[in-house]
């Protein structure tokens, strides 16, 4: 139970370097039984590469781990799995089209004789251990069927199949409901009182409040303090992730929901890449001075919807259009009615990492920077200069390549750019994935500073978090639909969150009748 003094794993003096990159320097950590304990840092603190280490993916270059007061040297996971540590990694590491069982005894299966595998007994043993932990599955079941909660049993099973008695859960609940999360907590919880020590890494500093026992903040590659959950705040938190007062949540005044219908969509169809029904009829408005969120699960039509409204996919049927006007697909024809599109993928779509920062500056700003038919360099870098200096992009200077550049400073020059740009419509798609809880703060307060000045501003993100702190109004994704338009100052996270998993508020699933915008009972 947590508070006992059995120590299961003492990380001590841990370092690591890459080249000349220090990674992790000095960090010591002490998880006990029974206790979850929470890691968090921003981006780049080493949380990762601290877990890493212990669950033997990469070799320390300095430093002591004991193991119940033994030492350890792990030189790869299967050592770690052999001395009761697993590890569920954000991106599940599973079999689509294997079945529940399949997947939870791959690598340790049963075998009867002449060594076939025995999945009758896979399917009994998958069965028992799904039972004694509460965490009930099919056997039979194939993942690629299960939704992403289920997923995440299978990987926490798996760990428990191979008596884990030491579960490091990376990121867990990035790509969970709010009620997929409380019961994945509920589960964190009967393991920890069944013995179980579990390292918790999150960004959500909330969620760590609710669940954790202790949290351990990184910066720098280093622990720079551990304390009881039940004693601080998630100010006190964040303040110590950043080294200085950050602003968790945003102020801003409240919406008049007056203003001109800048960004219309109506009765938009479109198919996915495996040519699935990705959004069915969807009808939408964001008007001036008003930040809209979209809320879902990843996979329920956002990529697609955003897609076709910032031209890079055709639509099947409907019309897009802003300001009144109809606009046809194209990325050029969107820009040109006026839309400022920040990219979910800033590596892939956004930027162009090998080019400098002034380069990617410019994009979108041809008239400004050329003089007759050529563009003019000087001009350009000035530009860029002055954006630079504007959105406080840090790490090098215009001509340093964007490659080189955080990933919140990426970000930052992306959002130069497009903010800069005279457009009326702002589409921001998770603006903070990837960013580090200072950054988060800037862009945020910019996205409030363009609704403010009278733009529409569409905010797409798989943070629940996000979308209730910026947002005046709630639209709800469910496979392909808007399943809810609610005001976010008369909403909850149980709300949306019963939304986004499909359920009404008396947790009936929604209808799915063509073109119906809102979720009605059954």
């Amino acid at each position: 139970m947590p508070g006992t003094t059995d120590i299961v794993v003492e990380m001590t003096g841990i370092q690591k370097q890459f080249g000349d990159l220090v990674a992790i320097e000095d960090a010591t950590l002490v998880i006990q039984k029974g206790e979850i304990h929470a890691l968090v840092g921003e981006n780049g603190a080493g949380k990762s590469t601290l877990m890493n280490i212990l669950y033997g993916l990469i070799s320390r270059s300095a430093g002591e781990i004991r193991l119940k007061g033994r030492p350890v040297e792990f030189s790869n996971p299967a050592d770690a799995i052999q001395a009761a540590i697993g590890m569920v990694h954000q991106h599940f590491k599973l079999s689509p089209s294997f079945t529940v069982a399949e997947n939870i005894v791959i690598g340790a299966e049963p075998l009867k004789g002449y060594g076939r595998v025995d999945f009758k007994k896979a399917q009994r043993d998958t069965l028992e251990l799904s039972r004694r932990f509460g965490l009930e599955l099919d056997p039979t079941a194939i993942v690629a069927k299960l939704p992403v909660g289920l997923r995440q049993r299978v990987e926490i099973l798996k760990a428990l199949y191979r008596k884990a008695e030491i579960l490091i859960l990376d990121e867990p609940t990035a790509v969970l409901t709010p009620n997929e999360t409380r019961e994945l907590f509920k589960t964190m919880r009967s393991l920890a009182e069944s013995g179980c020590s579990i390292i918790f890494i999150s960004h959500k500093l909330r969620e760590v409040l609710e669940v954790a026992d202790q949290v351990s903040v990184m910066r720098r590659g280093r622990i720079r303090r551990t304390f009881p959950a039940a004693a601080v705040t998630a100010q006190d938190i964040a303040n110590e992730m950043v080294g200085r007062s950050v602003l968790l949540r945003v102020e801003k005044t409240p919406s008049t929901f007056d203003g001109q219908k800048l960004l219309s969509v109506k009765d938009l169809e479109s198919f996915g890449d495996r040519g699935e029904v990705a959004v069915d009829t969807l009808s939408m408005d964001v008007r001036a001075g008003e930040i809209v969120g979209l809320a879902g699960v990843q996979g329920n039509g956002q990529d697609e919807l955003v897609q076709c409204i910032a031209g890079m996919r055709r639509p099947a049927n409907g019309t897009i259009s802003f300001a009144g006007k109809a606009v046809h697909s194209s990325p050029r024809a969107a820009r040109v009615a006026g839309l400022a599109y920040i990219p979910a993928d800033r590596g892939g779509v956004g930027l162009s990492l090998q080019s400098s920062i002034w380069e990617n500056m410019m994009i979108g700003h041809f008239t400004e920077v050329t003089r007759g038919p050529f563009i003019s360099s000087s001009a350009a870098q000035a530009h860029a200069k002055r954006l630079v200096d504007a959105y406080d992009v840090r790490g090098g200077g215009i001509n340093a390549a964007a490659a080189s550049l955080s990933g919140g400073n990426q970000q930052k020059v992306q959002i130069a750019r497009e903010l800069s740009r005279q457009a009326n419509v702002v589409v921001a798609e998770q603006p903070s994935q990837g960013v580090d809880i200072g950054a988060i703060e800037s862009i945020h307060k910019l996205l409030v500073s363009m609704r403010d000045s009278g733009k529409a501003v569409l905010v797409v993100s798989a943070d629940l978090d996000e979308i209730m702190a910026l947002s005046d109004r709630i639209l709800v994704m469910y496979r392909g639909r808007i399943v809810a338009d609610l005001l976010a100052s008369e909403t909850s996270y149980e709300e949306v969150g019963r939304y986004m998993g499909g359920l009404i508020a008396s947790g009936q699933p929604a209808i799915e009748t063509a073109g119906q915008s809102l979720a009605n009972p059954i």
